[in-house]
């Protein structure tokens, strides 16, 4: 699988780190180092982060907030991620640029695909916030949607477990890890990989997804050199 131009999906918990603070700087730092290790390579990349390190929205967990509202709430504290990441390129010389589902004059640009693909084109990083722009959908769904918008070779998962399992690897100590796995595969062992409206869209869209531990240094890399590390799903 050659990967030219790719959508690298993290969560925002993430990037809390060992200390459990909303943003760790370690582990900010050392996702640019690895970001910046593939746009060397003149990869280009589009990250989207969630927001669960600061607010994940409702889902019925707080009385008295509307849902809706609590799924805006949600999409901003994903440009606080998105900005935060941003700095953290500015300091190792990666240029990059705040697009989202929502605008926010003058820091975040309203997205369309001609000009996520365009900043790309001229190697800007393009970090994707807001979410969809709408409430009821999650960051699986905007990563999807936007990977297929910018028409992506593939979507990168960085999660903290290095491939997708038949069980919890981190709860069961006998869980057995996949290579590959067709889309159908997939859904009919009721692997929990993204949610279903994302994985629908990238198996209608035949987009590739490979689910890696983001936490190991060098990973992000030996995954665009296609060297076997974590699980792809296609």
């Amino acid at each position: 699988m050659k990967l030219q131009r790719i959508l690298l999906k993290l969560s925002g918990e993430s990037l809390m780190g060992e200390l459990l603070e909303s943003i760790d700087a370690l582990k900010l730092d050392s996702y640019a180092e690895e970001i910046k290790s593939i746009v060397d390579e003149k990869i280009q990349v589009a990250v989207v982060l969630g927001g669960g390190n600061i607010f994940r929205g409702l889902q019925g967990t707080y009385d008295g907030i509307d849902r809706v509202q609590g799924d805006y709430m949600g999409m901003l504290a994903t440009v606080i991620n998105s900005l935060a990441l941003q700095d953290a390129f500015e300091k190792k010389g990666i240029r990059s640029k705040v697009l989202g589902g929502i605008a926010i004059d003058p820091f975040c640009e309203r997205i369309s695909r001609r000009k996520a693909i365009e900043y790309l084109d001229s190697d800007f990083v393009v970090i994707i916030s807001g979410g969809t722009g709408n409430p009821f959908f999650t960051t699986d769904t905007a990563a999807a949607l936007r990977a297929v918008e910018i028409k992506a070779d593939a979507i990168l998962k960085g999660t903290r477990v290095d491939g997708i399992y038949n069980t919890d690897p981190e709860k069961d100590p006998s869980a057995v890890k996949y290579d590959i796995l067709s889309f159908d595969e997939a859904y009919e062992k009721g692997l929990k990989i993204m949610d279903l409206t994302a994985f629908t869209l990238c198996k209608e869209n035949h987009l590739p997804i490979v689910v890696f531990n983001m936490n190991v240094k060098g990973n992000l890399l030996k995954v665009i050199k296609g060297e076997k590390v974590g699980t792809v799903v296609k």
